[in-house]
């Protein structure tokens, strides 16, 4: 059984030097897996396909690592965004049929992100754009950020948002108040990643981006971030209310995709399958933070058909990304 995960990360010298510096001088700080992690992340080659054939993995698309570019300044933000594509783009060219990429972009300036998308998609064959959440406060269901949209539309590639760390103001009115450690999990990988990334897909869903955009298809992590186990509830919001074409919940289950990203919980699979459907179901590992041999072994175990497991390891992957 062919195997793709959609959700596995690389760092480069200039991202690690800037805007994955504080992420650099922390793990640097705790110790040994922190330090493999980081390894890891440098290297997209030889020792990383080792390991995923040790695991039963066939095929990655490649991503920057959190937080990316979407916080910087364009100045410094396009420069970093077409570093991080060219390296994904050199590991796919030596091993196609292992690695592939989704385009880091410089969501600062929108008209040269979109160019930066093209660019990887035509020159690279990228399957689409990974998003590290909002700009500084601002979220893609604001026009600002139209030109990215239209020209992922155009190219007929998928927007992957990946969770970040919600904006300061957050951050400390609902995660601040415990030790060090404790705030900075829960405002991120603990809880507020998931809910941030929650918010985003629901401000493009209210802020009409769907109804614009209806060909547009995002795609989400971690069993898609709770809004599983809210997909009947959100629709206390209905058209009439809304303005909307259609009911929130039925955007979640036509224009979203949904990956396990280093969730390999069955009883949330299990939801996920219940509320989405098996088609808008792709495979991920979230290497290096989660264990490749971890989420084959999930894979192997649901309790799903053998077509099933197929379509969540790799048919619905390969439709979506023309793959």
């Amino acid at each position: 059984m062919r195997t793709i995960t959609l959700e596995e990360h690389f760092a480069t010298p200039g991202f690690l030097n800037g805007p994955g510096r504080a992420f650099f001088e922390r793990a640097s700080r705790t110790g040994d897996r922190m330090a493999r992690v980081l390894e890891q992340l440098r290297e997209a080659g030889e020792k990383r396909i080792a390991e995923m054939d040790a695991a039963g993995i066939d095929m990655q698309v490649l991503s920057l690592n959190s937080p990316g570019v979407e916080q910087l300044d364009a100045a410094e933000a396009v420069p970093l965004a077409r570093e991080a594509n060219d390296f994904a783009a050199e590991a796919a060219r030596r091993h196609p049929t292992r690695f592939a990429g989704f385009a880091t972009i410089p969501t600062a300036a929108p008209e040269k992100a979109a160019a930066e998308l093209e660019r990887a998609v035509r020159e690279h064959r990228f399957k689409g754009a990974l998003i590290n959440g909002h700009h500084r406060g601002r979220y893609l269901d604001d026009k600002f950020f139209a030109p990215i949209l239209e020209c992922a539309v155009a190219l007929d590639v998928p927007i992957y948002v990946h969770p970040t760390q919600p904006p300061p103001a957050v951050v400390e009115a609902s995660y601040a108040g415990f030790s060090p450690e404790v705030s900075f999990m829960f405002a991120n990988a603990g809880w507020g990643w998931h809910i941030e990334t929650a918010v985003h897909v629901l401000r493009l869903v209210l802020g009409g981006v769907f109804d614009r955009y209806p060909k547009l298809q995002i795609i989400i992590g971690h069993m898609g971030e709770g809004l599983p186990f809210m997909m009947s509830r959100v629709d206390i919001m209905p058209p009439a209310m809304t303005g909307l074409q259609r009911p929130v919940s039925a955007y979640l289950r036509e224009n979203v995709h949904y990956t396990f990203s280093g969730f390999n919980f069955t009883s949330t699979f299990l939801d996920l399958l219940l509320e989405a459907g098996i088609e808008r179901i792709m495979f991920s590992a979230d290497h290096p933070y989660a264990s490749m041999t971890q989420a084959r072994q999930f894979l192997d175990a649901l309790p799903v058909s053998p077509a099933d497991r197929e379509r969540i390891a790799h048919g619905n992957a390969e439709r979506l990304l023309r793959m």
